[in-house]
């Protein structure tokens, strides 16, 4: 019974009377947390962050530790053996205390921290109530847990109720094991290794569901440009290729990242140098663009998007750092929207999962031990990763 825990099931098969004495065994063990005392701990190995780093000057922002394993406390848990963890902008942002007002606004309490929101691996035990999945199983995970019970989950949309957010508020996929729900799981293709997708789990998502939400509206002829061409972007430019005929403007100041869009499907690539709302409205009748989605959010995209953006055209917001400044007046003369994009839908999951399998969307990536978790994340911060990064235990 190596391996089993007190409260975990096993199914028993009869060879000739013997399992009546497994029964008794398994039914003394299962009890053993009551009767023997707390079973021994066991532990894997992590990478924590300790304290913030407000200016992002530190060598080491997180340290390898050995940590008590997740466990099982819910009949629909699942614990994960992570196979990929994607590194993302966001774990630079929490390093440096932006999400703390939001998740930590008492001071230092989430500390220490388990970073790591894109996660995918394989099931490694299930709560009792589980189905549909089995020990051993390649699977995503939807990054957000939630009850399932409130208006938004009911809904579909999960992110926008009350939950945990593994990363953030609670421990992530930087380490050997993830405690998430059934709720949060989505079974991979045959086709699909955990570590070449755990980045859809967020960064894919989010790239996908801001591409679904421009391509209802984007009509062949017309024109999305995308800002940025990194992580996200890079992401979502194949899935506006797969959902809609309109052409694709890119937009990015690196001749690598342009060179990566144009080699994935983009229409038209422009080197943002200081003249690039002029030469995206050159290459819209001087109008702009239907839709202009923003992977960057901040050093000057925000102006420069919304100039891109034509009258009665959608500027979709996806990266951020900075506001959003506007006259209310422009707003009314020109109808344009300005519409958020937080991370999708499980079933956006899915159906991302479905492009994937399929060959129409592909992620570049780049792979780091967990070990080298805080070479990554200074890789990630100096520009030095085109594409996503994955840490791989």
């Amino acid at each position: 019974m190596n391996g089993l825990l007190p409260g975990s099931e096993c199914q028993i098969v009869d060879f000739n009377g013997v399992s009546d004495l497994a029964c008794r065994l398994l039914i003394s063990w299962s009890k053993a947390g009551a009767m023997l005392g707390p079973a021994e701990e066991t532990t894997m190995k992590a990478q924590v962050l300790t304290r913030y780093d407000d200016s992002l000057t530190g060598s080491e922002w997180v340290s390898q530790q050995e940590v008590p394993d997740p466990k099982i406390t819910r009949s629909t848990d699942v614990i994960v053996r992570i196979g990929g963890a994607g590194v993302c902008r966001t774990d630079l942002h929490i390093i440096e205390g932006v999400w703390r007002p939001h998740m930590d606004p008492t001071g230092d309490a989430l500390l220490p921290l388990i970073m790591g929101h894109e996660n995918a691996g394989w099931v490694e035990a299930i709560g009792k109530e589980v189905e549909g999945i089995k020990v051993g199983d390649p699977v995503i995970v939807h990054p957000k847990i939630s009850g399932g019970t409130c208006l938004a989950c009911r809904r579909g949309f999960d992110m926008h109720g009350p939950g945990k957010f593994p990363g953030l508020d609670c421990n992530g996929g930087y380490a050997e094991y993830l405690c998430t729900s059934e709720r949060n799981i989505v079974a991979l293709p045959k086709t699909l290794a955990p570590k070449d997708v755990a980045p859809y789990a967020d960064a894919g998502l989010t790239a996908y569901r801001a591409a679904k939400k421009a391509s209802r509206h984007l009509l062949p002829g017309e024109s999305c440009v995308v800002i940025g061409a990194g992580g996200l972007g890079h992401i979502g430019i194949q899935c506006l290729k797969a959902m809609c005929a309109a052409d694709v403007i890119v937009v990015d100041k690196s001749d690598d990242s342009l060179t990566l869009a144009g080699r994935i499907g983009a229409d038209k690539l422009v080197k943002a140098d200081g003249n690039e709302v002029e030469a995206v409205l050159a290459l819209t009748d001087g109008q702009g663009a239907e839709a202009v989605i923003d992977f960057v959010g901040e050093k000057g995209t925000t102006a420069k998007g919304l100039a891109m953006t034509r009258p009665m055209g959608s500027y979709y917001v996806v990266g951020y750092g900075e506001d959003i400044k506007v006259p209310t007046v422009d707003m009314v003369i020109t109808e344009k929207n300005i519409i958020g994009n937080l991370v999708g839908t499980w079933a956006e999951l899915v159906e991302l999962m479905a492009l994937a399998d399929r060959g129409l969307v592909d992620l570049t990536t780049v792979e780091y031990r967990l070990t080298d978790a805080n070479r990554a994340l200074h890789d990630l911060h100096h520009g030095k990763i085109h594409g996503r990064a994955v840490l791989i235990p």
